[in-house]
């Protein structure tokens, strides 16, 4: 592996602790991640793989510790200064997390429509994300007609369409067939290619096995050596 710089870092963990009353989902973490780095945070079902990537865009808070995000301390970001914080993340779930009353067109647009982007842009800009994931064709449809692999690459779409510094994906590929799972990360991997910091929980022993990037493993929610 070669050497980083030490102000290759765009993200930085110090001795962080998540609890929920006497339980501690993450204990002790810390945990350099480098500009354009591909991670792999692996472990089991319950490890706090979730917890991490919540802690990461401010869907949780700390209990202790400090996170510093391209060189801001998130203790110290105000509940007002949380959704322009957040516009450096592209965050993909699981379960897709898309807003089935709106069409497929509508659900990625949303992201640069908060952002202020002129509605030309938009159009463009979504027409294009569209094609990039094989989706154009679906850009009026709903995702409750679409197939889970479709939904997620729409999901990949709307995560990636603001251009953002860092990609947040939490088992990407967990309920998908192994064809969709392969999409998923050959569309992961090509916008990895273009610059961005890619942080991907899974407990898909393939998926990982197949990976070349840098792998950390959480067991009870402990950073594992």
């Amino acid at each position: 592996m070669t050497k980083k710089n030490s102000n290759d870092q765009i993200i930085r963990m110090f001795h962080v602790y998540k609890r929920y009353g006497a339980k501690a989902a993450l204990f002790d973490i810390t945990l350099d991640i480098y500009k354009n780095e591909f991670l792999l945070v692996t472990g089991p079902s319950g490890a706090g793989k979730s917890t991490l990537l919540k802690l990461l865009y401010l869907g949780e808070a700390t209990s202790e510790g400090q996170i510093l995000i391209d060189g801001m301390n998130l203790t110290r970001i105000t509940n007002n200064q949380i959704p322009y914080f957040r516009r450096m993340f592209g965050i993909i779930f699981q379960d897709y997390k898309l807003i089935p009353t709106k069409t497929v067109f509508e659900n990625i647009a949303l992201v640069l429509e908060a952002s202020g982007k002129k509605a030309s842009y938009i159009q463009k800009k979504v027409n294009s994300v569209l094609r990039t994931v094989g989706m154009e064709e679906k850009l009026n449809s709903y995702p409750p007609s679409l197939s889970g692999g479709e939904q997620q690459r729409i999901a990949v779409a709307r995560a990636i369409v603001g251009e953002p510094k860092i990609i947040l994906a939490d088992e990407p590929t967990g309920s998908l067939d192994s064809d969709s799972a392969n999409i998923i990360m050959n569309l992961l991997l090509d916008f990895h290619k273009r610059g961005a910091t890619i942080v991907l929980a899974t407990h898909d022993k393939e998926l990982i096995s197949n990976s070349n990037g840098r792998k950390i493993y959480l067991k009870q929610g402990q950073l594992q050596q």
